[in-house]
């Protein structure tokens, strides 16, 4: 049997790999959460629940658990790629097309996804509707990435849908010329977890791209685009009209089509596809958008323009313009479900609005995970989001002083990437996660090296050092500085730091 294809983000499969059995995985030099992290995680306290489920407290679960992610892990050739959906969708024939037991809202872009699915996930949850999401990559957990009524997916419930369908797999894995790819496994997991629940809506957002991504075997409702931008070049092309071709993939006939705003180039070829289809467009600035935001206490009130009406005071606790405009992208999504547009006036409650806006999180996306020093995580990866995240921070925080830990991924494009901070990173500590992925820090440094200057740059290999050593240049500011700490670079360095920090 030949080598699975890989068919998903490689930050993604990564985040996985890495993660989920760190003890057998990494290199002996990069033992991060280890004896040497005790300090910092006696420094951060009792672990703190967010939301992100860890390993499962039984042994005998944990166990069975780890079997799974072991036979996940092993499912994905590391440079193969097969833009093809031919092997899920028969892996989902055969299971009876779960993916058709329920209307769905579809995401893809750039950046922005994750914390747009869970802003749609919240509001329709509040207008009392069973909801399924599947997003990705995790932070910390698998288990991360599917969830029902907005709870990430047990892990007894995970093994059992595994457990179902694996007979099926092997199927299928025998009929094709590659297996079946982790990715593909665990998309056909979670459509098939939203049917046995059964959810009114599943919110799903995709792997990489589009058109030949896993989850595009669903005809979304709604399809919704966020800001594309350069990522993933080799893969989905140089231009973001060429990225722009294979995202509009996921455009169906007759759906809605919500686009945040897009580079003129892009959205040309969006409007194309969406007049090809018979489908109907809501645009960013045209049919909704932000009217206004202010900085609040833990986050920023707002007044949204959707649909179907204005929505005003809106307090959203997460920081950044780009969560203000991913608000009103998940708001004009749903009520582009629910039919409110251009012919019809009424509007959704104010008040349910306000409720589920209210209780949105995004772990790993301007996270603050500890205070004196205020340590916050942030999971950008390239320069677009750098961008965003580096004008949020200055907004939202306001340090006297910030440094920066940094561990990427060698297939990045560093150099934008740093050149994003270097105005608001006084010095930038290189690091490295625990991915065979992961670019090599003295490579890194160099790099950092020449966009901030030797003598703002120290090199920590371990992320645990790196860790230890922001936070005591972050303290040399004294205790009421208002110094800070800015983790980013990888999700798979936010789901290490976090658990090096404590968080749960």
């Amino acid at each position: 049997m030949s080598e699975s294809p890989q068919n998903d983000d490689p930050e993604q499969t990564d985040a996985f790999e890495e993660m989920v059995d760190a003890e057998s995985r990494r290199d002996p030099d990069l033992a991060v959460i280890e004896a040497g992290s005790r300090t910092l995680r006696a420094q951060a306290g009792p672990p703190q629940g967010d939301g992100v489920p860890t390993r499962p407290e039984d042994p005998e679960t944990d166990r069975a658990l780890r079997a799974v992610e072991e036979e996940l892990a092993g499912r994905w050739g590391e440079t193969k790629l097969d833009p093809s959906v031919q092997r899920i969708e028969a892996l989902l024939d055969i299971l009876g097309s779960p993916h058709r037991a329920y209307p769905a809202i579809h995401i893809t872009g750039t950046n922005g996804k994750t914390s747009t699915a869970r802003m749609i996930e919240a509001l329709l949850g509040a207008f009392d509707l069973r909801t399924g999401r599947y997003t990705s990559p995790h932070v910390q957990s698998v288990t991360e990435r599917i969830s029902l009524d907005g709870a990430p997916i047990s892990a007894e419930r995970f093994i059992e849908t595994y457990r179902d369908i694996a007979p099926y797999i092997e199927m299928v894995d025998a009929q094709q010329q590659y297996r079946l790819s982790f990715f593909e496994v665990l998309t056909a997991m979670a459509y098939a977890a939203f049917a046995d629940a059964p959810v009114d809506i599943a919110v799903v957002e995709v792997g990489m791209g589009g058109t030949w991504d896993a989850t595009n075997v669903i005809d979304g409702d709604v399809a919704v685009i966020t800001p594309i931008a350069l990522d993933h070049t080799d893969r989905l092309g140089d231009t973001p009209e060429k990225i722009a071709v294979e995202k509009s993939g996921i455009i169906k006939k007759d759906a809605t089509v919500v686009l945040a705003q897009q580079p003129v180039e892009a959205a040309s070829v969006m409007l194309k596809r969406a007049v090809e289809v018979d489908a109907t467009v809501a645009r960013e600035g045209m049919e909704f958008g932000v009217l206004s935001r202010e900085v609040a206490v833990g986050g920023q009130m707002l007044t949204l323009r959707g649909l179907g009406g204005e929505y005003p005071d809106i307090f959203l606790p997460l920081h950044g313009a780009h969560q203000a405009h991913n608000a009103a992208v998940a708001l004009a999504a749903v009520e582009a479900f629910f039919g409110i547009g251009s012919a019809h006036a009424r509007s959704l409650d104010i008040d349910t609005i306000r409720k589920a806006f209210a209780s949105v999180a995004s772990p790993g996306r301007m996270e603050v995970v500890r205070r004196s020093p205020t340590v916050v995580l942030d999971a950008a990866h390239n320069p677009a989001g750098a961008r965003a995240a580096a004008e949020s921070v200055t907004e939202a925080f306001d340090f006297s002083r910030l440094v920066g830990v940094v561990g990427a991924s060698d297939d990045k494009d560093v150099r934008g990437f740093l050149e994003a901070f270097e105005p608001v990173f006084a010095e930038v500590v290189i690091t490295r996660n625990s991915s065979h992925r992961a670019m090599d820090p003295d490579a890194l440094a160099a790099v950092a090296v020449e966009v901030f200057g030797s003598e703002r740059v120290q090199v920590e290999p371990r992320l645990d050092d790196a860790l230890e050593a922001a936070i005591t240049l972050a303290e040399e500011e004294g205790e009421y500085s208002g110094a800070g700490v800015l983790v980013t670079g990888s999700v798979i360095t936010v789901g290490e730091a976090r658990l090096l920090l404590g968080r749960r």
